[in-house]
């Protein structure tokens, strides 16, 4: 295989600029087709890309002999559906994160594609963004010596309705599987992982202070991670402002970051204060898709797996299990 040719199923807003262009853009990677429900939606996006086909079924997509892999950029209430669809058709596959609305179903994706031998991706494009590779450069090397705590903090202002008075379906939990904590929250969480390694030890509790919308608004929780440091996080989706502060404190110093705002990464010992700002690309998923196609090449490896990403959805399930069960 020279090129790997690709299909989008649900060629949405996150598509336009984070990751569709991108599949077009890098060497030995074409975008063949895209899926929406809306033909006309579909076909005005093949048309806009310069994309040659589109199509208004998922299976139609799916079983196209030009397509070898297939993005799954819908919402996460129907990753594990179309998961599965492309496994048994024996292509491999890439999904939007949060991988699943649950862990329970991540396993079952997994489980999928391992029995079809296909490999299976998630779009954590942030453990691919050099940026936060520079980071974990830092850490690695001892930077601030050994890592003793970790901190993460995001609130944004609260979500409003769309025009025809619905809510988005990111606060609606059996479409996102939570709220916007799934959504965004679980970029912070996939990203500590990859820095610091597996959270283990996970305590936590969800509630909807605002009560404006249908999922929860507020998340805390306490962890370990597996190198014995410590962590905690709170986000709330019912702020006055939007906001986005990581801290990894060590014994030689710490290192402040943000996980979505464009602001350099700040080294902080006793003795100095460093800056690091290393520029996003135009399309945001460029060096994760590029990573997907060099492994699929057999000339590289991709950092998120479903098996990586699974443990995400383990630990968001952990800190919002009493609400939802409640």
């Amino acid at each position: 295989m020279q090129t790997i040719r690709w299909g989008i199923i649900g060629c949405g807003d996150v598509t336009e600029k984070k990751s569709g262009p991108a599949f077009q853009l890098i060497e030995q990677s074409s975008l063949q087709a895209v899926m929406r429900r809306n033909g006309e939606k579909a076909k005005d996006y093949a048309k806009r890309h310069g994309v040659p086909t589109w199509y208004d079924r998922a299976e139609d997509l799916i079983h196209d002999d030009k397509v070898d892999a297939v993005y799954i950029a819908t919402p996460p209430s129907s990753h594990m559906e179309y998961t599965k669809m492309v496994a048994e058709a024996g292509k491999p596959v890439y999904v939007e994160k949060p991988m699943a609305n649950s862990a329970e179903e991540c396993e079952a994706m997994i489980e999928a594609c391992e029995a079809n031998g296909v490999p299976l991706f998630v779009a954590y494009y942030r453990r691919s963004l050099p940026r936060f590779l520079k980071l974990k450069e830092l850490i690695d090397e001892g930077a601030i010596g050994e890592v003793r705590f970790a901190t993460m903090e995001q609130t944004q202002k609260i979500v409003k309705k769309k025009e025809d008075g619905s809510w988005p379906w990111r606060v609606i939990p059996e479409q996102s599987g939570a709220g916007l904590f799934y959504d965004v929250g679980s970029h912070t969480l996939d990203l500590f992982d990859y820095l610091l390694g597996p959270i283990t030890d996970v305590q936590g509790a969800a509630d909807n202070l605002a009560d404006s919308y249908p999922a929860e608004d507020t998340v805390n929780g306490t962890w370990k991670f597996e190198n014995g440091a410590v962590g905690t996080g709170v986000w709330n989706f019912s702020s006055y402002k939007n906001a986005d502060d990581n801290r990894i404190v060590g014994t030689k110093g710490e290192i402040q970051f943000s996980t979505f705002d464009d602001q350099p990464i700040t080294l902080l010992t006793e003795s100095e204060e460093e800056s690091f700002y290393v520029e996003h690309p135009k399309h945001i998923q460029y060096y994760h898709i590029q990573s997907i196609v060099r492994e699929l090449l057999g000339q590289g490896t991709c950092p998120s797996t479903g098996k990586t990403a699974l443990r995400t959805n383990q630990v968001m399930d952990e800190f919002v299990k009493g609400y939802y069960q409640s």
